[in-house]
């Protein structure tokens, strides 16, 4: 072997500071994953049967255009059916937009904190990522974000309920930021979480996409809908944007099943009704109970609650796993606790009123 051989392939040298994606930790046997933001319930009636039915023809590729989901949404939501795009989960898409935007050069403002992908797909299109840190009370700094827009800019995330922390953007403030974007500057507002919203005061996005071709909507099926292991989320946009999205996805990137499963999904909306609003009941005991033993909460609109716990995060989740919970720890800075089967929330509520009281 030579010694250029003897060294190994050259990577970018931009992959040595892009940190890995880190999912929830994954819970034993005997314990309650409360750490991913996944839905609790089985399939929806009917779901279960038509992905058993498209796995019988694994040897074919799937439909590479989702003829038949996006012909689905696009009714569903009254939009065109060029304006729908499939993609591996919404940051498959979310990873699209950025490769369709920005590049070396080019930055990507978002909120911080906020879904951790949106820093890691920013570096790897080779972008420069622009983080504006929450207000106090753990939402969106929409003047700061504003301030941030430089001639560089190209896209600017924002993500509503927010994850972690659950906060929402009211319409007044929402639309007022969109309006003082630049034009030529894309919006993607992050809606992963919407179905679990009860606040009548924030919109959706949907109706602030159809005046503003810089304005993009991202959605998934993984959190409401329940099908997290299927990978299949999408994004409503303007045609140029829409176009963008197919040149940069990752051909044949959502499988039948996933499709078809989507597709039954959509036509158990009633049953998904009574599951979600389940879940949202279930959030506000939860909510209210935390409240009650002392702990301040920004008020979530999603499936999770958010603890700050600064530097005792790490020692909390640590209790939390010992007990038989697994939570979504950030360090530093709090947990991410999903809304999870009604007995494991009891656990995580016992845990936090002990640790509570150790404050």
């Amino acid at each position: 072997m030579t010694g250029t051989a003897a060294q190994g392939p050259r990577l970018r040298p931009t992959l040595d500071g892009i940190p890995t994606y880190k999912p929830g930790k994954p819970a034993s046997a005997d314990a309650y994953k409360l750490s991913s933001n996944e839905n609790p319930y089985e399939p929806l009636p009917g779901v279960l049967d038509a992905a058993v039915a498209a796995a019988g023809s694994f040897n074919r590729y799937p439909d590479m255009a989702s003829s038949e989901l996006v012909a689905e949404l696009a009714a569903r939501f009254e939009v065109p059916l060029e304006h729908v795009v499939l993609g591996t989960g919404s940051v498959g898409v979310a990873q699209s937009l950025v490769l369709s935007t920005a590049g070396p050069g080019d930055e990507v403002i978002f909120a911080w904190r906020s879904f951790e992908a949106y820093p890691i797909i920013t570096q790897v299109a080779g972008a420069t990522p622009v983080p504006v840190p929450l207000t106090a009370g753990e939402e969106h700094d929409l003047d700061a974000m504003l301030a941030a827009i430089t001639p560089r800019t190209r896209l600017i995330f924002v993500c509503n309920p927010n994850n972690p922390t659950g906060t929402v953007i009211h319409r007044a403030e929402l639309e007022r930021f969109l309006d003082a974007v630049p034009s030529d500057v894309l919006v993607v507002v992050d809606e992963a979480y919407i179905e679990f919203i009860r606040d009548e005061r924030v919109p959706n996005g949907l109706d602030l996409y159809r005046g503003r071709p810089n304005v993009c909507v991202l959605r998934t099926f993984s959190k409401a809908y329940g099908l997290a292991g299927l990978r299949v989320g999408f994004a409503v946009a303007h045609e140029p944007v829409a176009t963008a999205l197919r040149k940069t996805a990752v051909p044949f990137g959502v499988s039948q099943l996933a499709q078809d499963a989507a597709v039954a999904s959509l036509r158990a909306e009633d049953a998904l009704l009574v599951r979600v609003e389940a879940l949202v009941a279930e959030r506000g005991r939860v909510a209210a109970a935390l409240a009650a033993q002392g702990w301040e909460l920004a008020d979530t609109q999603a499936n999770f609650v958010w603890l700050r716990l600064g530097e005792r995060t790490l020692d909390f989740a640590a209790a939390c796993a010992a007990a038989g919970v697994v939570v979504r720890p950030f360090p530093g800075e709090g947990v991410r606790v999903t809304i999870g089967e009604a007995a494991g929330n009891d656990i995580f509520l016992t845990t936090a009123e002990t640790f509570r009281k150790s404050l």
